[in-house]
C-alpha cells in the first residue's frame, strides 16, 4: 500500500496544481519517478536477499525494476508522440510517465487510456459549457466538412472554413492530472472489475 499511498498523493499534488495554475511541477514528477525507481529497487534486493516473500511485497504495491522501467518507457514514449502531434503539455507527459514507473506497463498504461478517457469527457463538458451545445455541434460539423472539402477540392457554398476565434473555442484546456488520478484509482483498486 506504501506504493499506492505516495502515488495517489502525487498525482493529487499534481491536479491541485494543474487546477489552480494549469502547471504540473517537475518536483512533483521527478521526485515521483524516483520514488517509483528507489521502491522498486528497495523491493528487489528485499526479495533477492530472501528476506521477504514476493507475493509479500506485491501485496504491497510493489512491482520489480524491469517492470518499473517498462511502464515508465511505455507510458513515456506514447505521451511523447502525444506532446510532438497532439499539443499536450510537457508536465502531463512527465505525470503519465511517472504513472507508468509506479504500475508498471500492463496498469500504466491502463491508466493512461483511461487518463484520455476521462479528459475527453472533462474537455467536451467544458466546450459544452463555455460554447453551448448547438454551436459546439455545429463549429464541429464546420470543422469536419472544411477538411473534407479540402481534401476532394470540392467547393460548397454552405462548408466555409472556420476563423481563428472559432477554431480557438473548440480547443478548450485539458486537465489531464484529475483524469489520471481518477485513472490511477480505477486501476488500483480494479474498480471495473469489481463493476462488471
Amino acid at each position: 500500500m506504501l506504493a499506492t499511498t505516495l502515488l495517489l498523493g502525487l498525482v493529487l499534488t499534481a491536479t491541485g496544481t494543474d487546477l489552480a495554475r494549469h502547471k504540473i511541477y517537475n518536483w512533483t514528477t521527478y521526485s515521483g519517478l524516483l520514488a517509483a525507481g528507489g521502491l522498486s529497487a528497495a523491493g528487489s534486493l528485499l526479495l533477492a536477499g530472501g528476506r521477504v516473500a514476493e507475493p509479500q511485497l506485491r501485496a504491497l504495491g510493489w512491482i520489480s525494476l524491469p517492470e518499473s522501467l517498462l511502464g515508465l518507457l511505455a507510458c513515456g514514449l506514447v505521451m511523447l508522440v502525444c506532446f510532438t502531434m497532439f499539443q499536450v503539455g510537457g508536465g502531463d507527459v512527465k505525470l503519465i510517465a511517472m504513472v507508468g514507473a509506479f504500475l508498471g506497463p500492463e496498469q500504466g498504461i491502463t491508466a493512461m487510456l483511461w487518463t484520455f478517457v476521462w479528459g475527453a469527457c472533462a474537455g467536451l463538458s467544458i466546450l459544452i459549457w463555455r460554447v453551448g451545445p448547438v454551436r459546439t455541434v455545429g463549429l464541429m460539423f464546420r470543422r469536419v466538412a472544411a477538411a473534407f472539402v479540402g481534401i476532394g477540392g470540392l467547393q460548397l457554398a454552405l462548408v466555409r472554413p472556420l476563423q481563428d476565434e472559432e477554431r480557438a473555442q473548440l480547443q478548450p484546456p485539458l486537465y489531464l492530472a484529475p483524469s489520471a488520478l481518477a485513472a490511477v484509482v480505477m486501476v488500483r483498486f480494479s474498480l471495473m472489475e469489481r463493476l462488471m
